[in-house]
């Protein structure tokens, strides 16, 4: 007689795995990563360097202490919540924030859920999140590229408005394109380069670690919602392509929104996804108090994911 394993779905292994699509993520971060730290110094290495390890060592202490399981920090789930979190901080940030927000990400975003896989949040962001409301004038103190020394050193490094502070205001000439472009602006250091977060969308895409999807249709809301808007009132309202290079819109899109876990399973639900983002995303720069907004409409439209997936199914195999 023939033994016979009886397993759920899916059969057939594609070759993925949690660890290599964190690795692929991780490599895609990486020109943003290094043009962050040329611009912003050995801040922006020490911010990183902290959340990366604090949220390693938070998860495995959860893990081991208060869940009572083995800790899985090899799939560097972890590490890549740290090193979204880093990049989605100002330089200048004093390191024991740092490790608040990363207790924040992997205690509540995800351990709080059961671990990877089950929180309905994207981690890094809860963290961020939490320490703009709690820490606001620290959360918004940019350094001057170039300038920042040593982590919490703000005594003697030059802050400015980063360019989203200027649109604000509509005021639309402070920087060039190509500095735009290239990331040699005030910011979150890992969102500064719009250069190299578009080689890490390509290499996303190259690798087939996401699709096109959830990037795309929150850029092309984006640029819609802002082109009409500055089509009505071009004195009052910035252009689609300084709302697309300034702040957080291509590290969110390509890189939070995109999260496995936190966003939806089929296609036409992650355009949903996405186009909810960019609404959100826009109304709050335009008219909302914050300058910016992508961090917020992330959080919200996750929250949506289990009624998307509820609604937009696939179809059954051999439904018609």
């Amino acid at each position: 007689m023939s033994n016979y394993t009886v397993a759920p779905a899916p059969h057939v292994h594609g070759g993925d795995s949690v660890k290599k699509n964190m690795l692929n993520v991780i490599i895609a971060l990486m020109p943003a990563y290094l043009a962050g730290i040329w611009y912003f110094g050995v801040g922006a290495l020490i911010v990183s360097c902290v959340a990366m390890a604090s949220c390693v060592a938070f998860e495995w202490l959860i893990s081991k202490f208060l869940l009572k399981k083995q800790p899985q920090i090899n799939d560097l789930s972890a590490l890549l919540t740290g090193l979204l979190l880093g990049m989605n901080l100002p330089s200048s940030l004093p390191w024991w924030m740092v490790v608040i927000g990363s207790l924040i990400a992997i205690g509540i975003g995800k351990m709080s859920f059961g671990g990877l896989g089950n929180n309905l949040f994207n981690p890094a962001l809860v963290g961020r999140v939490f320490l703009l409301i709690s820490f606001p004038a620290a959360m918004t103190t940019w350094p001057v590229p170039d300038q920042l020394t040593l982590l919490g050193d703000n005594v003697d490094a030059l802050t400015a408005a980063t360019p989203l502070a200027y649109i604000k205001e509509g005021i639309f000439t402070t920087f060039t394109e190509m500095e735009m472009f290239l990331g040699n602006i005030g910011g979150s250091f890992g969102e500064t380069c719009s250069a190299a977060l578009i080689l890490g969308l390509i290499y996303l895409l190259a690798t087939r670690t996401i699709t096109w999807h959830i990037p795309v249709s929150i850029i092309a809301t984006v640029i819609i919602f802002t082109g009409i808007m500055h089509a009505i009132d071009p004195c009052t309202y910035a252009s689609p392509l300084l709302h697309i290079t300034s702040g957080g819109i291509l590290l969110g899109s390509i890189f939070m929104a995109t999260y496995y876990v936190t966003s939806p399973m089929t296609k036409a639900g992650q355009l949903i996804f996405g186009v909810g983002i960019g609404v959100i995303t826009v109304v709050i720069r335009l008219f909302g108090s914050y300058p910016e907004g992508i961090s917020f409409a992330i959080l919200i439209m996750n929250a949506v994911v289990p009624l998307i997936n509820r609604y937009v199914r696939p179809k059954r195999f051999g439904a018609k």
